[in-house]
């Protein structure tokens, strides 16, 4: 395990999943895929459920095709127990009127640092625009939703994909961007110190509870919010 190349269960074919940060593509990538799918001989490429390209081919063309793809840039996606592609929502003021949060940009953020990162389980991450999800960012490890003024809420312990769905648990709210990484990072690590081995994070909530995995604020509040929330502790 380690990169998404799998041998197809009926005809014998291989596919290799093809990632760039966010799932957006430049037209130079794209060109240069089509025209080395078409010159290597590749028989299909297929979108995935991740945002990424699936090329379709005969194993021994596999060489040349990895060739290509990281001269144009790409990378094949990690697979097994590591940080997979970043599912994110293309809102922002320029491509949906109910966006509320730049999710794209936070979204490719987060795949440039975390990508092919070791953790126990394969670990899903989902950055939403807005509230309705379409990134399904409740269904994922960590999901990320844009709440206004360049806060997210942050959800964790989804799971889709699956006979037995688990919606997942909202843990802190309205945390700045700037924040937002501090926060995965508390959370990999509590995930990586505290999960058994090749156990999903749902799973290690169900077994331990979700209070572990809730961040202290001071991770995550600016000094002047914890003076604002001093300040009402005061008063109350």
């Amino acid at each position: 395990m380690g990169e998404a190349i799998f041998r197809q269960q009926r005809n014998g074919l291989y596919a290799v999943n093809i990632v760039v940060p966010g799932g957006i593509f430049t037209p130079e990538q794209l060109t240069g895929l089509a025209e080395a799918a078409r010159d290597i001989g590749v028989w299909r490429i297929k979108c995935g459920i991740r945002q990424t390209l699936i090329a379709v081919l005969e194993q021994d063309k596999i060489p040349a095709l990895l060739e290509k793809i990281q001269g144009l840039g790409m990378q094949v996606a990690p697979f097994g127990s590591k940080i997979r592609s970043v599912k994110a929502c293309p809102g922002g003021a320029e491509l949906c009127p109910r966006a509320l949060g730049p999710a794209l940009e936070l979204g490719m953020e987060l795949q440039e640092r975390y990508l092919g990162q070791d953790v126990p389980k394969d670990f899903k991450i989902s950055t939403a625009g807005c509230p309705r999800g379409c990134t399904e960012p409740y269904c994922a490890d960590l999901g990320l939703i844009a709440k206004g003024g360049d806060n997210f809420d942050i959800v964790i312990g989804g799971r889709g994909s699956t006979t037995k769905p688990v919606h997942g648990t909202s843990i802190v709210s309205a945390v700045s961007r700037k924040k937002v990484f501090a926060v995965v990072d508390f959370l990999l690590d509590q995930y990586r110190k505290l999960a058994e081995p090749h156990e999903r994070l749902c799973s290690t909530i169900a077994r331990l509870g979700i209070e572990p995995f809730i961040p202290p604020e001071k991770i995550y509040l600016d000094q002047e919010q914890q003076q604002d929330e001093f300040a009402a502790f005061l008063m109350e």
